[in-house]
């Protein structure tokens, strides 16, 4: 994620913070000093930490859930209003959804029992609404914010963990596209919710408004296009006109190229026709800035592009997408010579081509059934 600082690793996920996040501890910082003196200042940044070591250990049971089936888990970002784990996929299977989703909740409720059972917590609700009260035990408060923490991810709308679990349910008589759409749905209902409570009460729940519903939309539109591109040959899907550069030839070369083109991602291929690398116009540009235009292009470009066979299926490319984080696919021949590229974008393409379908008829591999 963009703007934010690995901090280490635990057991082989990189745990980075986001620069909001330092800059949110040194408000708290500030402000409990400002209201009772260094003392205060100290204990609201202690609980603070301790607060979102409590989101760290949620966003772990999401973690080792996943890896029990096979989901990879590069890192997990800590924002001010919460943790981000990012998992190559989510496993669409309901019975293994359910189990991930409801992972990270079970944290905070082990978390729970233990403060209450081992140091006498009180976890009520006066205790969670004296969070700036320095009479109130550290404990105590930590105890409350845990079933907080509960209570809040299980609200049944997406991204909360409760929106996976109730997609889980659902998809299991309806579908894995269907329910992620009732369940994004009452996701987008819900952060209208928070927007409109937020003008009247806390500001940052007009914040976590926003948050919600760019997810839940986010979480519809990549469905959409995962079904959308089950039934779509390689072959119907990739871009096969476009420009390529070689990876001795200059910065300069490339820019004339790409003033006379209208591409996004040019590839890189070496005199066999094979794809050593992709370099974006963006990457373009701010090579000419750092490196100067007589640097080569291979200085500056994305290496290890992953391949496809020109007889795979559009869902396959848009999943080493997702998992792989790179610009585009390459999809190759027998002899491994590029053929064309897949990337998000064309990806994002076809999806609106499909939705501009009348609702029964079909265009080239997509189609929109009646109904849908």
């Amino acid at each position: 994620m963009p703007w934010s600082i690995n901090i280490g690793a635990i057991a082989g996920t990189a745990v980075r913070i986001h620069v909001t996040f330092l800059l949110f501890l040194v408000w708290i910082f500030a402000a409990s000093w400002a209201q009772g003196g260094a003392d205060a200042a100290v204990s609201g940044l202690v609980f603070m930490l301790l607060l979102f070591a409590c989101v760290l250990a949620h966003e772990f049971g999401h973690i080792f859930a996943a890896r029990a089936f096979g989901v990879a888990t590069p890192d997990v970002t800590l924002l001010p209003i919460g943790g981000v784990a990012r998992l190559e996929r989510i496993p669409e299977a309901p019975g293994e959804e359910f189990l991930v989703a409801i992972a990270g909740p079970a944290v905070n409720v082990v978390i729970a029992f233990l403060l209450i059972v081992l140091f006498g917590a009180d976890p009520s609700v006066r205790n969670l609404a004296a969070m700036d009260n320095t009479a109130t035990s550290m404990v105590d408060k930590l105890a409350a914010v845990n079933i907080f923490l509960v209570l809040f991810n299980m609200i049944p709308a997406f991204p909360m963990d409760g929106g996976r679990v109730l997609r889980a349910l659902l998809a299991i008589r309806l579908g894995h596209v269907r329910a992620t759409e009732i369940a994004a749905w009452i996701g987008q209902a819900t952060a209208f919710a928070f927007g409109f409570i937020g003008l009247f009460t806390n500001p940052m729940l007009i914040f976590i408004a926003i948050f919600v519903y760019l997810a839940a939309s986010s979480e519809a539109q990549l469905v959409a296009i995962r079904a959308m591109s089950r039934d779509v040959p390689i072959s119907a899907a990739m871009i096969t006109e476009f420009a390529t550069l070689s990876p001795d030839e200059p910065i300069e070369a490339a820019i004339e190229t790409l003033l006379r083109t209208s591409q996004q991602e040019f590839p890189v291929v070496d005199g066999q026709r094979r794809l050593v690398g992709v370099l974006s116009r963006a990457d373009m540009i701010r090579a000419l800035k750092d490196v100067g235009p007589q640097a080569p292009v291979a200085e500056v470009m994305t290496a290890d592009i992953p391949l496809m066979s020109h007889r795979g299926r559009l869902e396959a490319a848009f999943a080493i997408l997702q998992e792989k984080q790179k610009p585009a696919v390459g999809i190759v021949d027998a002899g491994g010579r590029l053929l064309g590229l897949v990337t998000s974008e064309t990806v994002g393409e076809m999806l609106m081509v499909r939705d501009a379908l009348p609702k029964g008829t079909r265009f080239g591999p997509w189609g929109r059934a009646a109904g849908v």
